[in-house]
């Protein structure tokens, strides 16, 4: 039996780097008062339906939907957003001050897999719910950023943009629509699909030919209203303060239907043209078009598995191996080891105990092998005379300790250990 397509096993020398990218969320959105949520990984179709748009791929060709036993539409979800809006709305969160949530779960979708793309993929978000201010906008942009600077991951550039009001983007998705009416059998066949459906995703085609004909197209930044106007030029003023650099990209928009008013991207400079890391910005009716009351909100989404493919490199993470190894010999000896166990345990100190029945050459080996920097033995000669022997793998040397000094033993054998691994700069 095989994974299926578009998933993948996280095997434990992988983990480490998920185990990592939680840890940092937390301590980061924590500091902001950023709590965390946990949704369902399925949810109903209709939500969906009503938040990201039907006329978006993920709903018309990508999304993972059955009926289950009570003929409901089931999907399991592609996004996290509309899954927060649902639960703010269930929970009433709105009866409460501004709602600050993150989430890191899985999503799934129907694409083509490659690297840094799976079908099943996992997602870190935040939301900001329940603030118009710009300085929401600002604030959720600047924790993106340090996100990544505190995962020690720099190669990005910031795009922002505002697309406007619906009403701004009536205007010109009619103004667009005519320009590219003429072109229409020179765009690509996913441009062609768009134009009559959802023409602001063209300004989003990685085609050379669709991006040389959009050269002289109308720029949606003409069709803003001053309050748009307003609101990105704050929320740059507030970047600048903060001494984040950005640029203003007046073609990029965002791919689901729920997005309004400000827009960006964290793109990376490592790769072609999959590059996004991050996106997001507001969308200030999407809970209200979910039956809840009218409340703004502004978030982000990043995809881990392609933030990992890219910027696992220039992680530094000090992998945290056992310290000690535990080899025993003889019934007395497997008695009494729970003792020594629970000393360790007490300590927090990591340990392998091993389960084979071998001569203490074997095990000695094991020990080598597993990266432990001292190996505990304890057999019939330590039992008799009351004594521990210790060997220190990392340096070579065997010697008998009291029972009694075990503790202090201890305490010597991990000082060691952490006075080497600063002199190598090694980061945890």
């Amino acid at each position: 039996m095989q994974a299926l397509r578009g998933t993948k096993d996280i095997l434990p020398q992988e983990s480490i780097y998920w185990q990592y990218i939680y840890n940092k969320a937390l301590k980061i959105l924590s500091l902001y008062n950023y709590l965390e949520i946990r949704t369902p990984v399925i949810e109903s179709v209709d939500l969906f339906k009503r938040s990201i748009g039907e006329a978006t791929d993920i709903l018309s060709k990508e999304m993972y939907t059955f009926t289950d036993q009570s003929n409901r539409n089931i999907a399991l979800r592609p996004e996290g957003t509309a899954s927060i809006a649902r639960a703010f709305i269930n929970h009433q969160l709105y009866q409460k001050n501004t709602q600050r949530l993150w989430y890191l779960g899985p999503m799934f979708r129907y694409e083509r897999p490659q690297s840094g793309r799976q079908r099943q993929f996992h997602q870190l978000g935040i939301e900001c719910i329940g603030s118009l201010n710009p300085m929401a906008d600002a604030e959720v942009i600047n924790l993106a950023n340090r996100f990544l600077q505190e995962i020690q991951f720099r190669s990005y550039k910031i795009e922002i943009n505002s697309i406007g009001s619906l009403e701004n983007r009536k205007k010109y998705q009619q103004d667009l629509i005519k320009y590219l009416i003429p072109y229409e059998k020179d765009l690509d066949k996913d441009s062609q699909k768009r134009l009559n459906i959802n023409p602001l995703r063209i300004l989003d085609s990685k085609n050379k030919r669709t991006q040389e004909i959009l050269n002289d197209a109308p720029s949606l930044s003409k069709y803003l209203d001053t309050e748009s106007r307003q609101h990105l030029w704050l929320v740059c003023t507030y970047l600048d303060d903060l001494k984040i650099k950005y640029n203003v990209n007046d073609r990029l928009v965002r791919g689901l239907d729920y997005y309004n008013s400000t827009a960006f991207e964290f793109k990376s400079n490592l790769v072609g043209s999959q590059n996004a890391i991050c996106g997001g910005g507001r969308y200030d009716q999407l809970i209200r078009q979910l039956g809840g009351p009218d409340t703004p909100a502004v978030g982000w989404a990043i995809g881990l598995e392609r933030l990992l493919h890219i910027a696992r490199d220039e992680l530094k993470i000090k992998k945290k191996g056992i310290l000690i190894y535990i080899a025993t010999q003889g019934i007395k000896a497997q008695k009494k080891i729970w003792e020594i166990i629970q000393v360790l345990e007490k300590q927090e100190i990591r340990f392998e105990l091993d389960l084979h029945n071998n001569n203490f050459q074997k095990q000695l080996k094991r020990a080598s092998k597993s990266g432990a920097k001292a190996c505990i033995i304890l057999g019939n000669d330590e039992i008799e005379n009351n004594f521990i022997s210790i060997k220190r793998l990392d340096q070579h040397k065997q010697y008998a300790i009291n029972k009694t000094n075990l503790l202090e033993e201890l305490k010597k054998i991990e000082k060691t250990v952490e006075e080497k691994d600063q002199k190598t700069g090694t980061i945890d």
